[in-house]
């Protein structure tokens, strides 16, 4: 399986480019991120044309905006993930093969009532729970401020030296999912094969050349990561300011293949 996870960045000028660039990549399964009320109808009517059987776009309620939205060759089922503050930035479906995939767009850290340790919470609740078919979280998830080679990880809780600001329960949840599902089973597909001697932006400032990592794929034990890393290319032309993520997995003990184009 192919799966290709992006923040679009809800641009509408670049939005025949960006659907060339998906479209090309003939996906198995897409997840984007910042889709808009705007860029949502043309997303869905050109993933169907290319034959994206299954499509769900996250619940819009009043006064939201920035949607998550996921397709798949197959018709999806939904899978909901309770007590999330905001239902547009996450989105949970199951495959035709039982699959599950979590699509995250998690807020950003000065939104205010603790709306990124929510959600970074309720989906850890969601994909903690004994489940017995494969399951995968990807997505923005804002998060983190810094990797080091030795394995450890700063979050947004922190400042730059490291220092906690924003208290144990805020640095907890941001770490909930790229690190705290692991006693459960699940990794990071990027770090399961490159190590973290690696150094990677998947967002940057382009006149400072610094960013982070926010872009990610967690997996749980039942795939084998045969590749995962980022279309730079597609942010360095100005499609979007993050660059998609693309992984190729196989369920362990399936020896079927398809390239990463």
């Amino acid at each position: 399986m192919v799966i290709l996870s992006w923040n679009v960045a809800g641009r509408v000028a670049r939005l025949p480019d960006q659907v060339e660039r998906v479209r090309a990549l003939d996906a198995d399964v897409v997840c984007l991120q910042e889709v808009t009320r705007t860029t949502a109808p043309v997303w869905e009517r050109e993933l169907r044309d290319h034959g994206y059987r299954g499509l769900e776009l996250a619940a819009l309620g009043p006064g939201r905006s920035l949607p998550v939205l996921t397709a798949a060759r197959d018709p999806l089922e939904s899978s909901p993930v309770a007590s999330v503050p905001l239902p547009e930035r996450v989105l949970a479906v199951r495959l035709s093969d039982g699959t599950e995939i979590v699509n995250v767009h998690s807020p950003i850290s000065p939104r205010p009532g603790l709306a990124k340790v929510l959600t970074h919470e309720a989906v850890h609740r969601h994909l903690a729970r004994p489940a017995g078919h494969p399951r995968l979280v990807c997505g923005d998830l804002n998060t983190p401020r810094k990797e080091h080679p030795d394995g450890r990880v700063w979050t947004f809780a922190r400042d730059r030296y490291g220092r906690l600001q924003r208290g144990e329960r805020w640095d907890a949840a941001e770490l909930a999912l790229i690190r705290g599902l692991e006693p459960h089973g699940f990794r990071d597909a990027f770090r399961a094969l490159h190590g973290y001697e690696r150094r990677e932006l998947s967002w940057e400032w382009p006149r400072y050349s610094g960013g982070y990592r926010l872009d990610h794929l967690v997996v749980s034990a039942a795939f084998d990561v045969r590749e995962c890393g980022y279309e730079h290319a597609w942010r360095k032309d100005g499609l979007s300011d993050h660059s998609p993520l693309v992984a190729l997995l196989a369920i362990r003990g399936d020896r079927g293949e398809s390239p990463v184009s």
